[in-house]
C-alpha cells in the first residue's frame, strides 16, 4: 500500500495502532464464544463470616466460602489445574477410543487419572482442606479419593456412564470459586 505524501506519518501510527486493537478485540471476541477449559464466570465473592449459614450441603463449599481472599484465589488456581487434568483425561479417552479399547478400559483408566488428578490437586492444598475433602469421600465412598471404577458401575449400570460420570466436575464448588468447566474440543 502507497501511503500519499500529504498525510503526515505520526498521523499513521494510532490510525495503524487502532486497526490493530479492533482486529485483536474482534478475534478476542470470537475466541471468547469458543472458550474451554477453566472459565472465570465473575469476580471471586469475598468471604462471609465462619458462623453465617451455609447454602449447600457441600462442606466443600462451605469452607470455600469463609476462606480469606488469598487461599480463595489460590483455591480458585488449583481448581484450575484440576480442570487442566480433566482435559488431559478427555484426550486420553479420545486416543483410547481411537486404539480401539474397550469401554470398560476407557472408563478404569479415567476414573484412575481422576483420583491421581485428586492426588496431584490436592498436594497444593493445606492439610485442613484435605482433610476436609478425605472426610466427606470417605463417608461417601470408603475411599478418601472418591468411588473406585466398581463403584460407578455398581451405582450406573454402564461402563459409558463410569466414564461420564469420572470427566465431571462438581458444578457447586465450581460456582463458588467463580469458575465454568467447559471440555475443550479433542
Amino acid at each position: 500500500m502507497r501511503i500519499p505524501a500529504s498525510l503526515p506519518r505520526r498521523a499513521l501510527v494510532p490510525f495503524v495502532a487502532a486497526v490493530a486493537l479492533l482486529t485483536t478485540t474482534a478475534s478476542s471476541v470470537a475466541a471468547a464464544g469458543e472458550a474451554c477449559g477453566s472459565i472465570i464466570t465473575a469476580p471471586l465473592a469475598r468471604p462471609v463470616a465462619a458462623d453465617d449459614p451455609c447454602p449447600s450441603t457441600d462442606p466443600v463449599v462451605c469452607r470455600i466460602r469463609v476462606l480469606p481472599m488469598d487461599e480463595k484465589v489460590e483455591a480458585q488456581r488449583t481448581r484450575m489445574r484440576y480442570h487442566d487434568l480433566l482435559e488431559d483425561m478427555h484426550r486420553t479417552e479420545a486416543n483410547m477410543r481411537a486404539a480401539g479399547a474397550s469401554e470398560e478400559e476407557i472408563a478404569r483408566e479415567l476414573v484412575d487419572m481422576r483420583n491421581q488428578a485428586k492426588e496431584i490437586t490436592r498436594a497444593g492444598m493445606t492439610p485442613e482442606e484435605v482433610r476436609i475433602l478425605e472426610e466427606r469421600n470417605m463417608a461417601k465412598y470408603g475411599n478418601p479419593l472418591g468411588p473406585t471404577a466398581d463403584q460407578l458401575y455398581a451405582k450406573y449400570g454402564s461402563w459409558e456412564k463410569v466414564t461420564d460420570a469420572s470427566m465431571r466436575t462438581s458444578y457447586a464448588v465450581d460456582r463458588e470459586l467463580s469458575l465454568e468447566y467447559r471440555p475443550c474440543p479433542v
